[in-house]
């Protein structure tokens, strides 16, 4: 079974992701999950939605290039080598993987988010500010 993946290109400036998410918020458009990719003058944002083709439209009368993707959710076991059978599947079917990302993991009623920023203090310093739950790397890996 195929999953549609929203590929949205993002200028690689501040506020951009914001805007690309803030669009999509105030459509009522809940990311399922989410991985953002970069290079020096733009990034990649993919996000699994419950509506795609809905999202895209929105997307784009909002301004933002936005390409549909077909992916595939494999269940892993959560063990060491698990992604093992899902790779060597794929290598003997000689299919090369372009990219892969887990799916949200979630924490009590909350997913967490992995963020990874170019001034870690600033952020750090800011999203306590704005009483943002940060979780220790113990917190983090107690259930895990």
């Amino acid at each position: 079974m195929k999953i549609q993946q929203l590929s949205i290109f993002l200028e690689n400036k501040p506020g951009h992701l914001e805007a690309a998410c803030k669009t999509m918020a105030d459509a009522g458009i809940n990311l399922m999950t989410l991985n953002l990719a970069d290079t020096c003058e733009f990034g990649i944002l993919r996000v699994i939605v419950k509506d795609p083709e809905g999202a895209k439209s929105i997307l784009e009368k909002n301004g933002f290039t936005v390409k549909l993707t077909d992916m595939l959710a494999a269940s892993v076991a959560d063990k060491p080598g698990g992604l093992l059978s899902v790779l060597s599947a794929l290598s003997k079917a000689d299919v090369n993987v372009d990219y892969m990302y887990a799916f949200a993991y979630r924490k009590g009623d909350a997913a967490v988010m992995m963020i990874r920023a170019d001034h870690p203090d600033i952020a750090l310093n800011a999203l306590t500010a704005a009483g943002v739950t940060l979780l220790s790397r113990k917190e983090l890996l107690e259930d895990a």
